[in-house]
């Protein structure tokens, strides 16, 4: 952790490595300014691995052809985000092409997932599509025949169902949905992943949650991503996006429904501004990137703290007379969500989203594991 007066070079003299070397591994914005408490990533010789994980991350087709790059080779898995479909099973292809971001997948021997949404006309998950198809025999055909001509076409290896905000009383009929579709899938030689919103309880209640059996769709899906992040949101009030006391109350619960190595834990690469004080309805955080948010701290001379409890980085300034708070992720906060995996065994980590390079992230966790 930086302190007051230390220096890149002070730093890399201390810990006898080379300053190119931490200035890379951090990617440190010249003149490489610290800020206080702000935590490094010191690359001064391997760890022990203790296991294999798969590695996963979301990206949008208009992601930087140079930070996907930089990204693949640390990624088991690509899921393209996304594709969207109608109540009839058609299906409706992003706006940008995406097949430049499987091919360079390929290339980078990482698989390419086909993630598919139901987006309504407003850009919002649309839970009257969901059921539509879900309750539509024939359109859940169509729309299954349809993936398949497109996986096989853009040489997908996986399809990755992200349903949000379904309806308590169309949860079974979605795990009949997924099922349905591993059992097609699994035929072309397609694996089939399930996203799954991150509840503490099998009765707990609300929109986002009573839709999803998670025993159930364990059972039949090859694997499932638990989005254990956004406790912090753009119009929630200030927090860490990922707090580990909160995940870990998630993975506790999940690991009774679900085998831990079919589990994929989300894990954020992203925090948020708020400008103070909070307004419910009326604040809106702004969505910022890891490295950025240092730079801001360095910028605004501001001090960087780490909460014990949700162990996550944070700090406070002051900019053209109002408060800001930011929440944000860092190799102390990661190495924390690392932990778990290895405790629980779970499959590994999936990244919402990679569209920002944050390079000792993906270092720390080659430190860590053997992505396979």
């Amino acid at each position: 952790m930086v302190k007051p007066g230390d220096t890149v070079y002070a730093i890399a003299s201390a810990y006898q490595i080379e300053v190119n070397t931490l200035i890379y591994a951090n990617q440190l914005v010249y003149p490489y300014q610290l800020a206080i408490g702000q935590a490094l990533l010191i690359t001064n010789g391997p760890r022990e691995k203790s296991m294999e994980i798969r590695s996963n991350g979301y990206a949008y087709p208009f992601i930087n052809g140079w930070v996907l790059g930089n990204t693949l080779p640390f990624l088991t898995e690509l899921s393209v985000f996304s594709y969207g479909f109608t109540a009839e099973g058609e299906l409706v292809p992003p706006i940008l092409d995406d097949v430049w971001m499987v091919n360079m997948a390929l290339e980078s021997e990482t698989l390419p997932i086909l993630t598919l949404t139901p987006f309504g006309m407003n850009g919002n998950f649309d839970n009257n599509l969901i059921s539509a198809i879900i309750r539509n025999p024939v359109s859940r055909d169509r729309l299954l025949e349809n993936l398949v001509v497109v996986m096989k076409e853009k040489s997908y290896g996986g399809l990755d169902i992200d349903f949000e905000f379904i309806k308590a009383e169309d949860r079974d009929l979605f795990t009949e949905f997924v099922r349905v579709c591993a059992e097609r899938m699994h035929i072309e030689g397609y694996q089939v992943s399930v996203a799954l919103a991150p509840k503490i309880s099998a009765e707990q209640k609300g929109l986002l949650y009573e839709g999803k059996d998670y025993r159930a769709l364990g059972e039949v899906a090859d694997h499932v991503l638990i989005m254990t992040y956004e406790w912090g949101y753009t119009y929630g009030p200030p927090m860490a996006v990922a707090p580990i006391n909160m995940v870990r109350m998630v993975l506790e619960y999940a690991v009774t429904e679900i085998p831990p190595e079919k589990i994929s834990m989300g894990i954020p690469n992203y925090g948020y501004d708020w400008p103070l004080p909070f307004e419910r309805g009326e604040t809106k955080a702004r969505t910022i990137g890891n490295i950025e948010a240092v730079q801001i701290a360095v910028n605004q001379g501001a001090q960087i703290k780490f909460d014990e409890l949700a162990q996550s980085p944070y700090f406070n300034y002051e900019s053209n007379g109002i408060l800001h708070e930011v929440w944000f992720e860092d190799v102390r906060s990661l190495q924390k969500k690392f932990d778990l995996i290895k405790e629980f065994g779970l499959r590994g980590p999936g990244y919402w989203q990679i569209m920002q390079l944050f390079r000792a992230n993906w270092l720390l966790l080659e430190d860590n594991f053997y992505i396979v």
